[in-house]
């Protein structure tokens, strides 16, 4: 089964010259003069490198099949991040530069979506935001108030660090959204 540039939609895999990219940004352009095409921000499936591509309006690529599947974060031992399906409780490894970056937001034992691109593990969806708890971070100075602004950094329970407002102390929980890695709110 093949695509088209005119079905391409955001969150689409695609194969282009043998390697599997999943379709972050599309924009068609029909110049007033010349052929239309389609400009593209793509994702490596493999190693999560994002690329601008151009492509020719009607171009078709090899449509992709991809499966969600939920299971439980286990551990990671440095090479690998090892995850449990949760109905049949078989193991998984995945290489964890692969996960690298869904990692940083979650905790052993936390319930991850697990992408199979063509019945082969090709990464994490997490939710779009996350409530983690604030496990390091400078206390606020005196005078600090939600209106004072300034941020200072704070490291999270997953070992990840971000950028907290300064009225944020040990032990609170925030919300952060996964995509960015940015503070969102106190959870």
């Amino acid at each position: 089964m093949s695509i088209s540039t005119n079905q391409l939609k955001g969150g689409n895999h695609i194969e282009v010259d043998g390697t599997v990219y999943k379709v972050l940004e599309f924009q068609h352009v029909n110049p007033g003069k010349g052929a239309a095409f389609v400009r593209t921000k793509l994702r490596r499936a493999s190693d999560g490198n994002v690329i601008d591509r151009t492509f020719r309006a009607g171009e078709k690529f090899r449509a992709v099949r991809t499966e969600v599947r939920r299971m439980q974060y286990l551990y990671s031992d440095g090479d690998d991040a090892h995850f449990m399906d949760s109905e049949s409780f078989e193991q998984l490894a995945i290489p964890q530069a692969q996960v690298q970056e869904e990692l940083r937001f979650t905790k052993p034992t936390d319930e991850v979506e697990v992408l199979y691109i063509d019945d082969r593990p090709g990464g994490l969806q997490l939710p779009s935001a996350v409530d983690l708890e604030v496990t390091g971070t400078e206390p606020g100075l005196r005078g600090d108030t939600a209106s004072g602004g300034g941020s200072k950094p704070a490291t999270l329970e997953t070992g990840a660090t971000i950028q907290v407002p300064l009225f944020v102390s040990v032990g609170e929980r925030v919300r952060v959204d996964t995509r960015s890695g940015k503070y969102v709110s106190r959870a």
